[in-house]
Protein backbone atom coordinates (compact mmCIF):
# COMPACT_ATOMS: atom_id res chain seq x y z
CA UNK A 1 0.00 0.00 0.00
CA UNK A 2 2.57 2.36 0.61
CA UNK A 3 3.85 2.03 -2.65
CA UNK A 4 0.79 3.56 -4.04
CA UNK A 5 0.21 5.91 -1.46
CA UNK A 6 3.85 7.79 -1.11
CA UNK A 7 5.04 10.90 0.54
CA UNK A 8 2.49 13.87 -0.77
CA UNK A 9 3.17 14.56 -4.38
CA UNK A 10 0.50 16.79 -6.36
CA UNK A 11 -1.10 15.55 -9.08
CA UNK A 12 1.00 16.74 -12.52
CA UNK A 13 -2.08 18.49 -13.64
CA UNK A 14 -2.09 19.92 -10.44
CA UNK A 15 0.23 22.54 -8.35
CA UNK A 16 1.54 21.22 -5.17
CA UNK A 17 -0.74 22.54 -2.18
CA UNK A 18 -0.83 21.80 1.25
CA UNK A 19 -2.44 18.84 2.94
CA UNK A 20 -6.17 19.03 3.56
CA UNK A 21 -6.51 21.99 1.36
CA UNK A 22 -7.16 22.47 -2.64
CA UNK A 23 -6.68 25.04 -4.87
CA UNK A 24 -10.07 28.17 -4.82
CA UNK A 25 -12.08 26.71 -7.40
CA UNK A 26 -14.08 23.31 -7.45
CA UNK A 27 -12.05 20.02 -8.01
CA UNK A 28 -13.46 19.10 -11.26
CA UNK A 29 -12.10 15.21 -11.40
CA UNK A 30 -14.38 15.09 -8.13
CA UNK A 31 -17.46 16.73 -9.24
CA UNK A 32 -17.00 14.66 -12.42
CA UNK A 33 -16.81 11.41 -10.39
CA UNK A 34 -19.82 12.28 -8.34
CA UNK A 35 -21.79 13.29 -10.90
CA UNK A 36 -20.76 10.57 -13.25
CA UNK A 37 -21.39 8.25 -10.05
CA UNK A 38 -25.08 9.15 -9.37
CA UNK A 39 -25.81 9.39 -12.92
CA UNK A 40 -24.63 5.67 -13.68
CA UNK A 41 -26.42 4.49 -10.56
CA UNK A 42 -29.64 5.78 -12.11
CA UNK A 43 -29.25 4.67 -15.69
CA UNK A 44 -28.83 1.03 -14.08
CA UNK A 45 -31.89 1.20 -11.97
CA UNK A 46 -34.18 2.22 -15.03
CA UNK A 47 -32.14 -0.01 -17.31
CA UNK A 48 -32.22 -3.40 -15.64
CA UNK A 49 -35.24 -4.16 -14.52
CA UNK A 50 -37.35 -7.21 -15.82
CA UNK A 51 -41.01 -6.53 -14.51
CA UNK A 52 -44.42 -8.45 -14.76
CA UNK A 53 -47.77 -8.45 -13.69
CA UNK A 54 -50.16 -11.34 -13.74
CA UNK A 55 -52.86 -9.55 -12.26
CA UNK A 56 -52.40 -9.94 -8.33
CA UNK A 57 -48.75 -10.07 -7.76
CA UNK A 58 -45.81 -7.48 -9.08
CA UNK A 59 -42.46 -10.12 -10.22
CA UNK A 60 -39.18 -8.03 -9.93
CA UNK A 61 -36.15 -9.60 -11.83
CA UNK A 62 -32.73 -7.94 -13.16
CA UNK A 63 -31.28 -8.16 -16.67
CA UNK A 64 -27.84 -8.06 -15.18
CA UNK A 65 -28.27 -12.19 -14.06
CA UNK A 66 -28.14 -12.95 -17.57
CA UNK A 67 -25.05 -15.37 -17.80
CA UNK A 68 -22.17 -13.97 -18.34
CA UNK A 69 -23.21 -10.38 -18.23
CA UNK A 70 -22.08 -10.28 -14.04
CA UNK A 71 -18.28 -8.79 -15.53
CA UNK A 72 -20.33 -5.21 -16.92
CA UNK A 73 -20.85 -4.85 -12.74
CA UNK A 74 -17.54 -4.41 -11.99
CA UNK A 75 -17.59 -0.98 -14.10
CA UNK A 76 -21.55 -0.59 -13.29
CA UNK A 77 -21.54 -0.63 -9.51
CA UNK A 78 -19.93 2.72 -8.84
CA UNK A 79 -20.51 2.84 -5.27
CA UNK A 80 -16.67 2.44 -4.60
CA UNK A 81 -15.82 5.30 -6.47
CA UNK A 82 -19.04 7.66 -5.23
CA UNK A 83 -17.47 6.84 -1.50
CA UNK A 84 -13.87 7.69 -2.86
CA UNK A 85 -15.23 11.20 -4.25
CA UNK A 86 -17.25 12.05 -1.26
CA UNK A 87 -13.48 11.07 1.11
CA UNK A 88 -11.87 13.98 -0.90
CA UNK A 89 -14.72 16.11 -0.58
CA UNK A 90 -15.36 15.74 2.83
CA UNK A 91 -11.38 16.21 3.46
CA UNK A 92 -11.01 19.24 1.17
CA UNK A 93 -13.74 20.92 2.80
CA UNK A 94 -12.95 19.75 6.69
CA UNK A 95 -9.71 21.14 5.37
CA UNK A 96 -10.89 24.63 4.48
CA UNK A 97 -13.69 25.03 7.14
CA UNK A 98 -13.08 27.35 9.65
CA UNK A 99 -14.59 26.79 13.52
CA UNK A 100 -15.29 23.51 15.07
CA UNK A 101 -15.39 20.03 13.58
CA UNK A 102 -18.89 19.78 15.09
CA UNK A 103 -20.23 22.78 13.50
CA UNK A 104 -18.82 21.25 10.00
CA UNK A 105 -20.42 17.85 10.41
CA UNK A 106 -23.75 20.04 11.27
CA UNK A 107 -23.79 21.94 7.75
CA UNK A 108 -22.84 18.33 6.33
CA UNK A 109 -25.73 17.25 8.41
CA UNK A 110 -28.11 19.46 7.30
CA UNK A 111 -26.89 19.03 3.03
CA UNK A 112 -27.82 15.43 3.94
CA UNK A 113 -30.87 15.60 5.77
CA UNK A 114 -32.95 17.98 4.07
CA UNK A 115 -33.71 17.14 0.73
CA UNK A 116 -35.19 14.00 2.11
CA UNK A 117 -38.04 15.37 3.79
CA UNK A 118 -39.84 16.36 1.00
CA UNK A 119 -39.57 13.04 -0.16
CA UNK A 120 -40.97 11.64 3.12
CA UNK A 121 -43.77 14.15 3.25
CA UNK A 122 -44.56 12.85 -0.11
CA UNK A 123 -44.21 9.47 0.02
CA UNK A 124 -45.97 8.73 3.93
CA UNK A 125 -49.33 9.44 2.92
CA UNK A 126 -49.27 8.64 -0.79
CA UNK A 127 -49.70 5.10 -0.07
CA UNK A 128 -52.39 5.14 1.88
CA UNK A 129 -54.11 7.96 -0.54
CA UNK A 130 -53.85 5.31 -3.30
CA UNK A 131 -55.52 2.10 -1.80
CA UNK A 132 -58.44 3.91 -1.42
CA UNK A 133 -58.34 4.84 -4.65
CA UNK A 134 -57.90 1.13 -5.71
CA UNK A 135 -54.55 0.32 -6.29
CA UNK A 136 -53.50 -2.91 -5.84
CA UNK A 137 -52.12 -3.58 -2.35
CA UNK A 138 -48.82 -5.88 -3.69
CA UNK A 139 -47.37 -3.88 -6.15
CA UNK A 140 -47.91 -0.52 -4.27
CA UNK A 141 -46.00 -2.22 -1.01
CA UNK A 142 -43.15 -3.06 -3.49
CA UNK A 143 -42.81 0.16 -4.99
CA UNK A 144 -43.14 2.19 -1.42
CA UNK A 145 -40.45 -0.61 -0.33
CA UNK A 146 -37.97 0.01 -3.26
CA UNK A 147 -37.94 3.77 -1.93
CA UNK A 148 -36.70 3.53 0.94
CA UNK A 149 -34.35 1.03 0.43
CA UNK A 150 -32.08 2.95 -1.86
CA UNK A 151 -31.74 5.04 0.78
CA UNK A 152 -28.81 2.63 2.52
CA UNK A 153 -26.52 4.72 0.48
CA UNK A 154 -27.09 7.61 2.61
CA UNK A 155 -27.00 5.84 6.10
CA UNK A 156 -23.54 4.55 5.48
CA UNK A 157 -22.34 7.89 4.30
CA UNK A 158 -23.72 9.40 7.48
CA UNK A 159 -21.32 7.11 9.31
CA UNK A 160 -18.47 8.04 6.65
CA UNK A 161 -19.31 12.27 7.65
CA UNK A 162 -19.70 11.37 11.05
CA UNK A 163 -16.34 9.64 11.71
CA UNK A 164 -14.49 12.37 8.82
CA UNK A 165 -12.33 14.88 11.70
CA UNK A 166 -11.07 11.41 13.21
CA UNK A 167 -10.56 9.66 10.02
CA UNK A 168 -8.66 12.50 9.00
CA UNK A 169 -6.39 12.32 12.45
CA UNK A 170 -5.85 8.95 12.12
CA UNK A 171 -4.57 9.68 8.24
CA UNK A 172 -2.85 12.65 9.58
CA UNK A 173 -0.87 9.82 11.91
CA UNK A 174 -0.64 6.49 10.55
CA UNK A 175 -1.26 7.42 6.38
CA UNK A 176 -1.63 4.43 4.44
CA UNK A 177 -1.54 1.94 7.28
CA UNK A 178 -5.36 3.39 8.47
CA UNK A 179 -7.37 1.83 4.82
CA UNK A 180 -4.26 -1.60 5.03
CA UNK A 181 -5.84 -1.77 8.60
CA UNK A 182 -9.71 -1.41 7.42
CA UNK A 183 -8.77 -4.13 4.65
CA UNK A 184 -7.18 -6.07 6.74
CA UNK A 185 -10.89 -6.05 9.21
CA UNK A 186 -12.83 -7.22 5.94
CA UNK A 187 -10.35 -9.99 5.43
CA UNK A 188 -11.78 -11.17 9.44
CA UNK A 189 -15.07 -10.31 8.82
CA UNK A 190 -15.96 -12.44 5.56
CA UNK A 191 -13.72 -15.17 7.13
CA UNK A 192 -16.23 -15.53 10.08
CA UNK A 193 -18.73 -14.77 7.98
CA UNK A 194 -18.19 -17.98 5.34
CA UNK A 195 -16.17 -19.98 7.98
CA UNK A 196 -19.28 -20.15 10.29
CA UNK A 197 -22.26 -19.49 8.38
CA UNK A 198 -23.23 -16.47 10.35
CA UNK A 199 -24.20 -14.03 7.94
CA UNK A 200 -25.06 -10.96 10.32
CA UNK A 201 -21.59 -11.01 10.78
CA UNK A 202 -20.56 -9.70 7.57
CA UNK A 203 -22.53 -6.50 8.17
CA UNK A 204 -19.32 -5.38 9.95
CA UNK A 205 -18.09 -4.58 6.70
CA UNK A 206 -20.50 -2.15 5.61
CA UNK A 207 -18.02 -0.31 7.97
CA UNK A 208 -14.54 -1.73 6.89
CA UNK A 209 -15.41 -1.47 3.48
CA UNK A 210 -17.11 1.55 2.47
CA UNK A 211 -14.74 3.54 5.40
CA UNK A 212 -11.38 1.69 3.42
CA UNK A 213 -12.60 3.44 0.25
CA UNK A 214 -13.69 6.39 1.77
CA UNK A 215 -10.46 6.78 3.41
CA UNK A 216 -8.64 6.26 0.03
CA UNK A 217 -10.05 10.06 -1.00
CA UNK A 218 -8.14 11.09 1.76
CA UNK A 219 -4.78 10.98 0.05
CA UNK A 220 -6.60 12.03 -3.22
CA UNK A 221 -7.42 15.52 -1.69
CA UNK A 222 -3.33 15.71 -0.77
CA UNK A 223 -2.37 14.53 -4.27
CA UNK A 224 -0.90 11.67 -2.54
CA UNK A 225 -1.55 8.83 -4.48
CA UNK A 226 0.97 7.51 -6.94
CA UNK A 227 1.28 4.42 -9.44
CA UNK A 228 -2.52 4.25 -9.87
CA UNK A 229 -1.81 1.41 -12.45
CA UNK A 230 -0.28 -0.89 -9.58
CA UNK A 231 -3.87 0.14 -7.85
CA UNK A 232 -5.57 -0.76 -11.12
CA UNK A 233 -4.07 -4.10 -11.79
CA UNK A 234 -3.86 -5.20 -7.49
CA UNK A 235 -7.49 -4.32 -6.89
CA UNK A 236 -9.27 -6.20 -10.48
CA UNK A 237 -6.48 -8.75 -9.95
CA UNK A 238 -7.27 -9.63 -6.56
CA UNK A 239 -10.82 -9.10 -7.74
CA UNK A 240 -10.57 -11.96 -10.33
CA UNK A 241 -9.09 -14.43 -7.96
CA UNK A 242 -11.79 -14.01 -5.04
CA UNK A 243 -14.35 -15.12 -7.22
CA UNK A 244 -12.31 -17.88 -9.39
CA UNK A 245 -11.34 -19.72 -6.34
CA UNK A 246 -13.25 -17.98 -3.66
CA UNK A 247 -17.31 -18.04 -2.44
CA UNK A 248 -17.24 -14.64 -4.24
CA UNK A 249 -20.31 -14.14 -6.96
CA UNK A 250 -18.80 -12.49 -10.14
CA UNK A 251 -21.87 -9.56 -10.14
CA UNK A 252 -21.17 -6.58 -8.09
CA UNK A 253 -24.67 -6.27 -7.11
CA UNK A 254 -27.40 -8.39 -5.66
CA UNK A 255 -29.27 -10.98 -8.14
CA UNK A 256 -32.46 -12.81 -7.50
CA UNK A 257 -31.89 -15.92 -6.15
CA UNK A 258 -28.36 -15.52 -5.68
CA UNK A 259 -27.10 -17.35 -2.26
CA UNK A 260 -24.63 -14.97 -1.77
CA UNK A 261 -24.03 -10.95 -2.82
CA UNK A 262 -21.07 -8.99 -3.10
CA UNK A 263 -23.19 -6.07 -2.05
CA UNK A 264 -25.34 -6.79 1.26
CA UNK A 265 -23.55 -6.96 2.78
CA UNK A 266 -20.12 -5.87 1.03
CA UNK A 267 -17.28 -8.38 0.52
CA UNK A 268 -13.78 -8.16 0.08
CA UNK A 269 -14.11 -8.54 -3.57
CA UNK A 270 -16.17 -5.75 -3.08
CA UNK A 271 -13.36 -3.70 -1.49
CA UNK A 272 -10.62 -4.99 -4.33
CA UNK A 273 -12.94 -4.04 -7.39
CA UNK A 274 -13.43 -0.41 -5.45
CA UNK A 275 -9.41 -0.03 -5.36
CA UNK A 276 -9.44 -1.40 -8.76
CA UNK A 277 -12.31 1.31 -9.99
CA UNK A 278 -10.05 3.71 -8.48
CA UNK A 279 -6.95 3.42 -9.80
CA UNK A 280 -8.46 3.31 -13.23
CA UNK A 281 -10.15 6.72 -12.51
CA UNK A 282 -6.62 7.90 -11.52
CA UNK A 283 -5.24 6.81 -14.59
CA UNK A 284 -7.91 8.59 -16.71
CA UNK A 285 -7.60 11.60 -14.63
CA UNK A 286 -5.74 13.28 -16.99
CA UNK A 287 -8.25 13.10 -19.79
CA UNK A 288 -11.04 13.45 -17.57
CA UNK A 289 -10.52 17.06 -16.58
CA UNK A 290 -9.59 18.35 -20.22
CA UNK A 291 -13.18 17.43 -21.04
CA UNK A 292 -15.58 20.17 -21.83
CA UNK A 293 -17.86 19.40 -19.08
CA UNK A 294 -17.98 22.41 -16.85
CA UNK A 295 -21.47 23.29 -17.74
CA UNK A 296 -22.91 19.72 -17.05
CA UNK A 297 -21.22 19.49 -14.04
CA UNK A 298 -22.12 23.54 -12.75
CA UNK A 299 -25.79 22.10 -13.35
CA UNK A 300 -25.87 18.66 -12.44
CA UNK A 301 -24.17 19.25 -8.79
CA UNK A 302 -26.64 21.22 -7.27
CA UNK A 303 -29.33 18.31 -8.50
CA UNK A 304 -27.52 15.30 -7.91
CA UNK A 305 -28.97 14.44 -4.41
CA UNK A 306 -32.59 15.09 -5.64
CA UNK A 307 -31.61 12.85 -9.09
CA UNK A 308 -30.68 10.26 -6.98
CA UNK A 309 -33.67 10.69 -3.95
CA UNK A 310 -36.48 10.75 -7.15
CA UNK A 311 -35.44 8.37 -9.29
CA UNK A 312 -36.78 5.64 -7.98
CA UNK A 313 -40.69 7.17 -8.14
CA UNK A 314 -40.13 7.98 -11.38
CA UNK A 315 -39.12 4.70 -12.20
CA UNK A 316 -42.34 3.09 -9.93
CA UNK A 317 -44.64 5.52 -11.59
CA UNK A 318 -43.80 4.62 -15.54
CA UNK A 319 -43.45 0.75 -14.26
CA UNK A 320 -46.66 1.40 -12.39
CA UNK A 321 -48.75 2.70 -15.47
CA UNK A 322 -46.82 -0.02 -18.01
CA UNK A 323 -46.97 -2.87 -16.01
CA UNK A 324 -49.89 -2.66 -13.71
CA UNK A 325 -51.90 -0.46 -15.03
CA UNK A 326 -51.82 -1.51 -19.15
CA UNK A 327 -50.66 -5.22 -18.85
CA UNK A 328 -47.44 -4.60 -20.44
CA UNK A 329 -44.61 -6.67 -19.30
CA UNK A 330 -40.60 -5.91 -19.96
CA UNK A 331 -39.66 -7.71 -22.62
CA UNK A 332 -36.80 -10.75 -21.93
CA UNK A 333 -33.61 -8.72 -21.82
CA UNK A 334 -31.49 -8.57 -24.47
CA UNK A 335 -34.10 -9.62 -27.09
CA UNK A 336 -34.99 -7.34 -30.08
CA UNK A 337 -38.19 -6.13 -28.26
CA UNK A 338 -35.79 -5.33 -25.36
CA UNK A 339 -33.75 -2.83 -27.42
CA UNK A 340 -36.39 -1.21 -29.37
CA UNK A 341 -38.41 -0.45 -26.42
CA UNK A 342 -36.22 1.19 -24.17
CA UNK A 343 -35.28 4.35 -25.45
CA UNK A 344 -39.13 4.95 -25.63
CA UNK A 345 -38.89 3.15 -21.43
CA UNK A 346 -36.17 5.78 -21.01
CA UNK A 347 -37.70 8.84 -22.25
CA UNK A 348 -40.50 7.98 -20.11
CA UNK A 349 -38.56 7.86 -17.32
CA UNK A 350 -36.55 11.37 -17.88
CA UNK A 351 -40.00 12.89 -18.39
CA UNK A 352 -41.23 12.01 -15.40
CA UNK A 353 -38.06 12.53 -13.55
CA UNK A 354 -37.48 16.49 -15.22
CA UNK A 355 -40.77 18.13 -13.08
CA UNK A 356 -40.03 16.31 -9.96
CA UNK A 357 -36.03 17.29 -10.30
CA UNK A 358 -37.75 21.01 -10.81
CA UNK A 359 -39.78 20.86 -8.07
CA UNK A 360 -37.47 19.70 -5.44
CA UNK A 361 -34.20 20.70 -6.45
CA UNK A 362 -34.61 23.63 -4.00
CA UNK A 363 -34.69 21.86 -1.04
CA UNK A 364 -30.59 20.29 -1.79
CA UNK A 365 -29.64 23.79 0.17
CA UNK A 366 -30.39 24.16 3.84
CA UNK A 367 -32.42 27.76 4.49
CA UNK A 368 -29.66 29.87 5.19
CA UNK A 369 -30.27 30.98 9.19
CA UNK A 370 -27.56 31.92 12.12
CA UNK A 371 -27.37 28.41 13.17
CA UNK A 372 -26.24 27.89 16.60
CA UNK A 373 -23.11 25.91 17.41
CA UNK A 374 -23.52 22.47 19.33
CA UNK A 375 -21.08 20.63 21.95
CA UNK A 376 -20.20 17.02 20.64
CA UNK A 377 -22.92 15.53 22.68
CA UNK A 378 -25.69 17.06 20.73
CA UNK A 379 -24.18 16.95 17.59
CA UNK A 380 -23.87 12.97 17.84
CA UNK A 381 -27.61 12.91 19.29
CA UNK A 382 -28.65 15.17 15.97
CA UNK A 383 -26.63 12.40 14.24
CA UNK A 384 -27.83 9.52 15.62
CA UNK A 385 -31.58 10.71 14.87
CA UNK A 386 -30.66 11.37 11.74
CA UNK A 387 -29.10 8.34 10.99
CA UNK A 388 -31.63 6.11 12.56
CA UNK A 389 -34.73 7.98 10.27
CA UNK A 390 -32.79 7.23 7.32
CA UNK A 391 -31.95 3.39 8.72
CA UNK A 392 -36.14 3.01 9.03
CA UNK A 393 -36.59 4.00 5.64
CA UNK A 394 -34.07 1.80 4.70
CA UNK A 395 -35.59 -1.18 6.35
CA UNK A 396 -38.97 -0.98 5.89
CA UNK A 397 -38.98 1.58 3.01
CA UNK A 398 -42.55 3.70 2.80
CA UNK A 399 -44.61 0.75 3.05
CA UNK A 400 -47.84 1.80 5.22
CA UNK A 401 -47.29 1.80 9.03
CA UNK A 402 -46.03 3.86 12.13
CA UNK A 403 -42.05 3.08 10.53
CA UNK A 404 -42.11 5.70 8.05
CA UNK A 405 -43.67 8.39 10.30
CA UNK A 406 -41.34 7.38 13.02
CA UNK A 407 -38.49 8.33 10.72
CA UNK A 408 -39.54 11.48 9.98
CA UNK A 409 -40.09 12.45 13.33
CA UNK A 410 -36.22 11.57 13.68
CA UNK A 411 -35.22 13.46 10.77
CA UNK A 412 -36.88 16.83 12.32
CA UNK A 413 -36.05 15.91 15.41
CA UNK A 414 -31.85 15.75 14.59
CA UNK A 415 -32.44 19.03 12.08
CA UNK A 416 -34.20 21.13 14.75
CA UNK A 417 -31.03 20.30 17.03
CA UNK A 418 -29.23 21.76 14.59
CA UNK A 419 -31.50 25.13 14.58
CA UNK A 420 -30.43 28.47 15.26
CA UNK A 421 -30.30 28.93 19.00
CA UNK A 422 -32.48 31.74 20.08
CA UNK A 423 -30.51 34.55 22.22
CA UNK A 424 -30.82 35.02 25.65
Amino acid sequence: MTVLLDRPTAPAAEPRRPAGTRPATRDPFIDLLRVFGMALIVFQHWTIPVISYDGARLTTGNALSTPGVWVVTWISQVMPLVFFAGGAANAISFGRRGGSPQGWLAARLRRLAWPLLPLAVVWIPLPQLLLTLGVPEQPLTVGARLTGQLLWFLAVYLIAVTVTPYALRLHERYGALVPVALAAGAVLTDVVRFSTGFEAAGYLNVVFVWLAVHQLGFFYAEGRMRRSWLLALGGFGTAALLVAFGPYPGSMIGLPGAEVSNMAPPTLAMLAVGAGQVGLAMLLRPWLVRLPLDRLLAWAGPRIMTVYLWHMPALIVVSGVAVVLLGIDTPAPGSAFWFAGWPVWFGLLCLVLWPLVKVFARFEAPPALPYGELGWGSMLCATALVGGGVLTLTVGGFAPGAGPFLALVALLGGLLMTAPRARV
